[in-house]
């Protein structure tokens, strides 16, 4: 019923108006004339009073001047207050003072004009008038615009609720894009490495397949077990997707702890592979491990890929007191846009770009590639990564061999 009557506010606010005109109807049939006319002018613009305040009062103010000049107080001049609380709670104040004045004054030209008694009777009439008309009106004036300030506030309110409500849904919208992104990443370093090793080691199979049976089921036997490899890895990526809960989030995800086996996989593909730990090991955030360990991973990826098949690649963790170096060289058949095509570069250097991190990537000035990846992290404490298994001369610290190659790709700050 209430929605119903919002929905119908003239015919509501004509309720209001037939209730006037029947307190106004025993002075109208007492005198209809000029007091039907007056009395219709003040009345009948409540009827429209929230469609157009300003034109209903002013029609009303009309007959209030009538009514003062050729009549004397009517019930009807409850229309005047009606009216003038509309507009207050309508209109914006500006527009509401002017009504609250032009009312006031009418007031008092009607309090003048409609007591003519003298001295101290007059004295107190005029008093009673005043309150008793300008004091309604100043009253009516209070309430419209304590509605207008409230209605306002509930709109704030609402608007507000509403913005919050959208800002909520871009955060979520936006949370979910970063996570599709950590996930596409994911999915990318894990397939692209496993699967190039299982491409490699199908192909070493199938030329030793006739002419060194025990090569090539050596070789099917590394395909197997990358492939499980693989499985458990994208089944820990899919449990985060499936799983609600947030322990699903907290699987253990590879670090430089497990930079061995990583070394060992690319070895048992065909890949020579030496690996140089120079400074002390020290403990990492485990995102910072992680992003470590797959810019390995991807580097040797695309060695595998692109290096050719006499390719050999370099592995260094440099430990220095403002964070983690990761430099990736290989001998191979360097091309300026090596993965460009692909996520692997781009990836890799997202990874990297969250912990405030850089990296370097291009073609070396002897030949082959270079992948240099700074980790700035603070001293946290010591922690064991692998030994390094085959000693080779530590690269220099700034990189020099990196510092304007041919085709260099740049850097992300």
């Amino acid at each position: 019923m209430y929605v119903w009557l919002r929905r119908h506010p003239i015919l509501v606010d004509s309720v209001l108006a037939a209730m006037l005109a029947v307190l106004s109807l025993g002075q109208m049939i007492t005198r209809p004339y000029p007091q039907v006319p007056v009395a219709l002018l003040m009345i009948v613009p409540v009827a429209f009073r929230r469609r157009s305040p300003i034109a209903a009062f002013a029609v009303a103010v009309v007959g209030g001047v009538l009514q003062v000049a050729s009549a004397r107080p009517l019930a009807s001049d409850l229309a005047v207050l009606v009216l003038v609380y509309t507009v207050a709670a309508y209109r914006p104040r500006r527009e509401s003072v002017v009504a609250l004045l032009v009312c006031l004054g009418g007031s008092a030209v009607a309090v003048i004009v409609w007591v003519p008694v003298r001295g101290v009777e007059l004295v107190w009439r005029l008093i009673f008038a005043a309150v008793l008309f300008g004091g309604s009106a100043l009253i009516a004036w209070v309430l419209g615009d304590s509605m207008r300030y409230r209605r306002g506030y509930y709109a704030a309110l609402e608007d507000r609720a509403a913005r919050l409500e959208a800002e909520r849904h871009a955060q979520a919208k936006i949370a979910a894009a970063a996570e599709r992104a950590r996930i596409a990443r994911e999915l990318h370093d894990v397939v692209a490495h496993h699967v190039s090793v299982m491409v490699v080691q199908a192909d070493g199979a199938g030329y030793a397949l006739r002419t060194d049976p025990q090569r090539a089921e050596a070789a099917l036997k590394a395909i197997s077990s990358t492939g499980r490899q693989a499985l458990t890895e994208m089944r820990r990526l899919l449990g985060v997707l499936r799983s609600a809960d947030e322990q699903a989030a907290l699987a253990p995800v590879p670090g430089l702890g497990e930079l061995r086996e990583l070394l060992d996989q690319a070895r048992a593909a065909g890949l020579e592979v030496s690996y140089t730990l120079v400074g002390k090991p020290r403990e990492l955030p485990d995102g910072a491990e992680l992003a470590a360990y797959r810019v390995v991973q991807e580097s040797l990826t695309n060695t595998r890929k692109h290096a050719g098949l006499a390719a050999s690649a370099s592995v260094t963790l440099r430990y220095e007191p403002d964070g983690l170096t990761v430099e990736v060289t290989d001998n191979g058949m360097a091309s300026s846009a090596q993965d460009n095509a692909g996520h692997g570069l781009a990836g890799m250097r997202e990874r990297i770009a969250m912990y405030g991190g850089t990296v370097q990537a291009g073609p070396l000035p002897g030949g082959g590639f270079g992948v240099v990846a700074r980790l700035p992290c603070p001293h946290v404490g010591v922690r064991q990564v692998p030994a390094a298994t085959q000693q080779t001369a530590a690269q220099p610290a700034d990189a020099d061999w990196l510092a304007v190659p041919a085709g260099y790709q740049g850097e992300l700050a």
